[in-house]
């Protein structure tokens, strides 16, 4: 199988992982705050992480570190926190749309930063599926007026951050094995994390115990075994075998996934959503398809 079959199949599956953690998070919100559960989404996918992949820190040479340190904060600590407050008042579906702006901003800052070039084919690909998801946006402001759109701003923030985070990668960080850098990462982020979770109250009276705490942890697990960890090794291969262009825009195609799973837990979808879905796709496959000579 050659990198062009594999990326497409890397697209897919960390489109149906990442497309289901939206919903995974805002379960697991029921009986966590924002802050326990961004805390806990980094301290337990560390540790597995560090089980099946502590060997591997060693091949990480030292003027590599920074950048491990770098792409872990902005790949993965503050966007887990970011998502976590923006889905306390935003419905799942909606961040993930607005998650569609990564494959955007990583074109704007891979040029802007780290002097990576894209084609005009992939410039226009990327202009309709944020025409796409201009309109998916649109249309669910009119669906759900009572959201306060605000805390949209933190997803925003965390599209730029991920998009920063693949341009490392891609520049930075090509010859380190994937599970090297997704290890690294979280061996920079872990303490932070643990000393975030110490002051916010979830060990206070056994608060943890508590059932409804106890359902919520079980959603998170899930999301750090397969929403974080897992895709985070995928994710990182993927980079390395194709572009930061085509890595994001495995945004646009979880979106789709991640709005199913939100009409199945009851929130709202039209059929104009459904047709900037539809343009998304159609961006996703200009932004991406061979060249034909």
């Amino acid at each position: 199988m050659n990198n062009y079959q594999k990326k497409w199949i890397y697209l897919i599956v960390l489109s149906l992982i990442w497309g289901s953690s939206f919903v995974l998070i805002k379960k697991g919100l029921v009986g966590l705050s924002a802050v326990q559960l961004g805390s806990l989404r980094v301290i337990i996918t560390g540790l597995i992480l560090f089980l099946v992949g502590y060997k591997s820190l060693k091949s990480i040479k030292r003027n590599e570190w920074k950048w491990i340190v770098v792409a872990g904060f902005l790949g993965t600590f503050f966007p887990a926190f970011l998502f976590a407050f923006a889905e306390t008042e935003v419905d799942s579906g909606v961040v993930s749309i607005l998650n569609s702006l990564v494959p955007l901003n990583t074109i704007l800052f891979g040029f802007a930063i780290f002097k990576i070039a894209s084609s005009k084919r992939q410039i226009f690909g990327v202009i309709i599926g944020f025409i796409g998801t201009t309109i998916l946006i649109a249309s669910g402001a009119k669906l759900n007026p009572e959201q306060n759109y605000f805390y949209a701003g933190f997803v925003i923030l965390a599209t730029v951050m991920y998009s920063i985070n693949a341009n490392i990668i891609k520049k930075h960080l090509q010859e380190v094995k994937p599970i090297a850098i997704a290890t690294g990462n979280f061996a920079a982020i872990m303490i932070p994390a643990i000393v975030i979770l110490l002051f916010s109250d979830f060990f206070i009276e056994n608060n943890y115990k508590k059932p409804e705490v106890l359902k919520s942890l079980g959603y998170v697990f899930l999301l750090c075994t397969f929403g974080t960890a897992l895709a985070k090794v995928m994710f990182n291969k993927l980079v390395q075998i194709s572009t930061p262009v085509f890595a994001s825009s495995v945004t646009y195609v979880m979106t789709l996934v991640a709005v199913l799973w939100g009409v199945l837990d009851g929130e709202k979808i039209g059929f104009t959503q459904i047709i900037g879905g539809i343009i998304m796709l159609f961006g996703v496959y200009m932004a991406n398809r061979k060249k034909i000579n």
